[in-house]
């Protein structure tokens, strides 16, 4: 293994209680700010001592970010080179085949993976790359010369326009970093084909995350009526449609997504009615037409994307569980999910349970998930477990 020569970034004394237990994340407040430094370039690659000297592993270091050193490796002076990726993008790659037949998943899953500020979706020769920090930024050539050599893939695209970018003092961009961007694109999952806009589309175009759970939902569809009040391009609705589903009805505000699915349901032979409207407005209406679904979907975008955003969120959070709740057929399933990490666990099973309540309705919990195993959770970073899916049968 090739050897660097890292400046240091020391702890505070009795500070980095988390990343002294092995967590790869180090807060601003945590450690020694001197004046060399805070003269470091942002995504500099540095080792973390704790105050006595002792090394705790090599990472990279942004003296702007409330997260200030992301550590890749366990020991110092770690060269961060296309031989590193390789080996760590060989490792996440063994890990998929284990789970998966085909080529359709998340091939890297930032700390999960060990691989911090990086996310890498695969659909088939193409992958979608997403690098949300400064230090990640920095190793874009020798990630992409890895990713050459691992998997040889046709295409490679540049998804640098999520917003969390900014905090690293980062711009924003889209672009193919091997081949072309396909104007869309064919995903396999559970059976199915789908459609994705890897260019243009929400994230890298596409939820591998509730692959699992969608499999569920299906498995309790056939012979009933389902509901997907934030359906996107269909992932839900058209595999319970495919399972048998007697009626399925989305609900999205994106006129792109819905094409997609609307795409994908033809392709599966999947009879399915999508519908342009915001899922909150929609609901209200079925509720007051007094229509019923077996099944109700309610999987909505992050609506806390940052924890001064936690209270409001929980409302909302709640108001969808009510009124999911109140188009839900008797002895139905609802199944209610957050992919806000800020949003704590027990906070969101507690708002569903009153958002249920409050529509008079017995329910029994009766399946809760995160995301798929390609989504592995950095064990010392509960931060990484962000999906959280519960189903809920109501009387």
């Amino acid at each position: 293994m090739n050897k660097a020569n890292h400046p240091q970034i020391r702890l505070k004394p009795r500070e980095g209680r988390r990343v002294r237990g092995g967590a790869p994340w180090v807060f601003s407040n945590e450690i020694e700010m001197s004046r060399a430094a805070k003269a470091l370039e942002p995504g500099a690659a540095v080792n973390l001592a704790m105050e006595d000297g002792r090394i705790l592993g090599a990472g990279y270091f942004n003296p702007k970010s409330l997260i200030a050193v992301r550590l890749l490796a366990g020991e110092a002076d770690v060269v961060f080179d296309k031989e590193f990726f390789a080996r760590r993008i060989g490792r996440a790659l063994a890990l998929r085949e284990a789970f998966y037949a085909r080529p359709f998943y998340r091939l890297v899953h930032a700390e999960g993976d060990g691989l911090a500020g990086l996310t890498i979706d695969r659909f088939g020769d193409t992958l979608v790359v997403q690098i949300t920090t400064a230090g990640m930024d920095a190793l874009t050539e020798p990630l992409l010369a890895a990713l050459d050599e691992v998997l040889a893939p046709a295409n490679v695209i540049l998804r640098n326009d999520t917003p969390v970018r900014a905090l690293e003092g980062l711009g924003s961009e889209v672009r193919a970093a091997r081949g072309e961007i396909p104007s869309r694109l064919t995903v396999e999952e559970n059976g199915v084909r789908y459609f994705a806009d890897l260019g243009g589309g929400q994230k890298t175009g596409w939820y591998y995350d509730q692959r699992d759970n969608r499999a569920f939902m299906a498995s309790l569809a056939k012979g009933k009526s389902v509901l997907d009040a934030y359906c996107y391009t269909g992932g839900f609705g058209v595999l319970a449609a495919h399972a048998g589903a007697r009626e399925v009805a989305g609900i999205d505000s994106s006129q792109a997504a819905l094409a997609l699915a609307d795409e994908a349901a033809s392709a599966n032979g999947a009879r399915c009615k999508f519908v342009k409207a915001d899922a909150f407005e929609e609901l209200e209406r079925l509720a007051k037409a007094n229509e019923k679904f077996d099944i109700v979907i309610c999987d909505p975008p992050p609506f806390a994307k940052a924890r001064k955003d936690v209270e409001a969120a929980s409302r909302a959070y709640r108001k969808l569980a009510r009124m999911g709740a109140s188009v839900t057929a008797p002895n139905g399933f609802l199944l209610l999910a957050s992919c806000s990490y800020n949003m704590p666990l027990d906070r969101f099973a507690e708002e569903n349970a009153i958002g249920i309540a409050r529509t008079g309705r017995a329910a029994s919990l009766v399946r809760q998930a995160g995301a798929s195993p390609d989504h592995p959770v950095h064990p010392r970073l509960p931060e990484t477990a962000y999906l959280k899916s519960m189903i809920y049968a109501l009387d």
